[in-house]
């Protein structure tokens, strides 16, 4: 996969999208502040991503405030029940290291006892991490797939999702979120700058963001119809 060509035309997808169409681009800011200020329990902007994610060319208009507001409901549902193993994960091992501080405290203070604890949680720290790390590769084509078949179900249609992932290849689809999150870290550190300017930096930044969820979306996109998804 030629990932330089796949970042080329996401630019072009946004900037068709958004240069020159000022009242769309300022109608998503709203939608990025009203999902920012209700702690996203009202994803309009994420609502307007999953219609990007699925694919659709030209970027589509915003419309339709309620088919928003659910898609962004159904995606925040996707990626948390992902989540679920990872957070089972730090409850168990956490819950044991806590449950241990708390008999070394009852057992005055047993250093051997105590530091078992902590390394417990630690260890719950790390783990949980791995599995964040390995779920989210496969929640993000999950809700890519919710997005092209418009069909929550298909999020947890496991058996597809492993086979369109082996076709396209674990290693693409792996290089590809590295690719992505090299240029997120180029973004944020761009967006650091800008956020040095009083007042300014700050509304630059906020259309800046809703570019950038349209571009990462439909770079997400891309990778993810590089090869047919199975039926």
């Amino acid at each position: 996969m030629d990932y330089g060509t796949v970042i080329s035309r996401s630019f072009e997808y946004t900037k068709d999208a958004l240069v020159g169409k000022w009242i769309q681009w300022i109608i998503l800011v709203v939608l990025s502040l009203v999902q920012i200020f209700t702690a996203s329990l009202v994803p309009l902007l994420s609502g307007y991503a999953v219609r990007v994610l699925g694919g659709k060319t030209p970027a589509p208009e915003i419309d339709d405030w309620g088919r928003l507001f659910v898609d962004g409901w159904k995606m925040n549902i996707i990626m948390f029940i992902y989540m679920i193993p990872a957070i089972l994960v730090f409850l168990v091992l956490g819950g044991i290291g806590a449950i241990g501080i708390l008999a070394s405290e009852a057992a005055g203070g047993d250093p051997a006892a105590a530091g078992a604890a902590v390394l417990s949680i630690l260890g719950g720290f790390f783990l949980a991490g791995i599995v964040a790390i390995i779920m989210s590769i496969i929640a993000l084509f999950a809700v890519l797939r919710f997005a092209h078949t418009d069909s929550f179900g298909e999020a947890f249609n496991f058996s597809a999702i492993f086979a369109h992932i082996g076709k396209l290849g674990w290693g693409t689809w792996i290089i590809a979120i590295i690719v992505f999150i090299v240029v997120a870290f180029v973004y944020g550190f761009i967006v650091g700058i800008l956020s040095l300017i009083p007042f300014l930096g700050g509304l630059i930044i906020l259309f800046l963001n809703t570019a950038f969820v349209i571009f990462y979306s439909r770079y997400l996109a891309q990778v993810y119809e590089d090869t047919p998804a199975p039926a």
